[in-house]
């Protein structure tokens, strides 16, 4: 599929500029006191302790819940997903963890890595850290040990939503492209309200597998529930023509 042309109407889009938002929605959440409507948070049970998602980076609250494959109303008010895990993390252990999204935030990665490697060592069956560790390994250069992390928090928790975008966006850096997509699949299947995954499947199908029929689709899906996303709207309206269908 071609973006080179710009049209009259603005409808069109190149490729380069498309490709610029790839991380768009990886990297959301790395901001987790920003939380929109459907930016989901991922509640995680331990025995004493959840893990709170917002978007990719996960801190520690207390309580606990039942596990929920689709959107719903946390008890603080947010939209969220609720996954449980029977997993202890002491207080030594909550602490690291902490200090660890704290520094992620500061863009201290390198000691972070050193804190979510013992909060591991410490809490081996929380999915959290790994994927916490493998955006610190993404960050500091190392694809590698980052789709090791994720493919371990994935082996946990089968279609987590957040490790799968992050990873669907790693094998998409690194031109492994059906991979991508058969992941953010999976994460659909399981989650299928969880927003970054269809707008990262909806990209991928567009400019890497020349699939536009999927591509609209996704993005379809997620404009309806995002409908103050401009660029998605943009795109839906070029896919339309595209594929002759100028009045749905």
């Amino acid at each position: 599929m071609k973006h080179e042309l710009k049209t009259k109407s603005g409808l069109a889009q190149n490729s380069t500029e498309r490709k610029k938002e790839r991380y768009a929605w990886g990297l959301f959440a790395m901001r987790p006191t920003v939380v929109s409507a459907f930016s989901p948070a991922l509640r995680l049970c331990a025995k004493t302790a959840i893990v709170v998602a917002l978007g990719s980076l996960l801190s520690l609250v207390s309580g606990c819940a039942a596990n929920s494959g689709s959107l719903s109303r946390l008890p603080d008010g947010r939209l969220g997903f609720v996954i449980r895990e029977k997993a202890d993390m002491d207080e030594g252990a909550r602490g690291e963890f902490e200090r660890a999204v704290a520094m992620m935030n500061d863009g201290k990665n390198d000691a972070a890595i050193e804190l979510l490697k013992r909060v591991i060592d410490r809490s081996p069956g929380v999915s959290a850290p790994y994927i916490d560790i493998a955006l610190a390994y993404q960050r500091t250069g190392n694809p590698g040990l980052a789709e090791q992390h994720l493919k371990t928090a994935l082996e946990m928790v089968p279609g987590h939503p957040v490790a799968s975008n992050e990873y669907g966006l790693l094998l998409r850096k690194a031109g492994r492209f059906k991979e991508a997509r058969v992941v953010y699949m999976k994460a659909i299947n399981g989650f299928p309200d969880y927003l970054p995954v269809r707008r990262n499947l909806g990209i991928l199908c567009d400019l890497y597998l020349n699939d536009p029929v999927c591509a609209l689709k996704q993005f379809e899906l997620y404009s309806e529930r995002m409908p103050a996303d401009e660029k998605v709207k943009m795109w839906v309206a070029e896919l339309r023509i595209r594929l002759g269908r100028h009045n749905k």
